[in-house]
C-alpha cells in the first residue's frame, strides 16, 4: 500500500499526510498497525495529532478502537496530543460525543486488555467535554 510507504518517510509532513490518507482505510487489517504506529510516531507529535484526528472523525469503532489502542501505551507527550484531538473532534457536537461515549463504554468490555483500558481513557476524556451544540 502506497500510503503506508508514505508513513515510513523521513519528513513528517509526508508521514502526516499518510496518516490522513490511511485512516479512510482503518477497517483494512493491513492498515491498523501503520495506523497504529503512526499515532505514536516517535519523530513528530503532527503525525499524532493529524493521524487521531482523522481516526476520530470517522467517528466510528474502528477509528476509536486505533486511537484507544495508543493512548494506553502512549507517553505523556503523545498522550497530550491525542487528547488534543479528540477535544478538537468531539467538543462540538453532543450526539457526536455522546456516542463516541457509548461505543468506549463497549470498547472497555474487549476482550483484548490494551483496547479496553484506552476505552476507558478515551471515555475519561470525552466525559470532560461540554460540547458547544447539543441537540434539543
Amino acid at each position: 500500500m502506497a500510503l503506508g510507504e508514505l508513513g515510513r518517510s523521513h519528513d513528517y509532513r509526508d508521514r502526516a499526510d499518510a496518516g490522513h490518507g490511511l485512516a479512510a482505510f482503518a477497517e483494512l487489517q493491513e492498515a491498523r498497525g501503520p495506523l497504529l504506529e503512526l499515532v505514536l510516531n516517535p519523530g513528530d507529535t503532527y503525525v499524532t495529532r493529524r493521524t487521531a484526528e482523522a481516526l476520530l472523525q470517522r467517528k466510528d469503532r474502528v477509528g476509536l478502537t486505533i486511537v484507544a489502542s495508543a493512548l494506553a501505551v502512549a507517553d505523556s507527550n503523545h498522550s497530550d496530543w491525542i487528547h488534543t484531538a479528540i477535544v478538537d473532534v468531539f467538543g462540538v457536537f453532543s450526539d457526536d460525543r455522546d456516542e463516541a461515549l457509548r461505543l468506549c463504554e463497549e470498547m472497555a468490555q474487549d476482550t483484548d486488555d490494551r483496547v479496553a483500558l484506552g476505552a476507558h481513557q478515551l471515555y475519561e476524556v470525552l466525559a470532560g467535554i461540554d460540547p458547544v451544540l447539543r441537540s434539543v
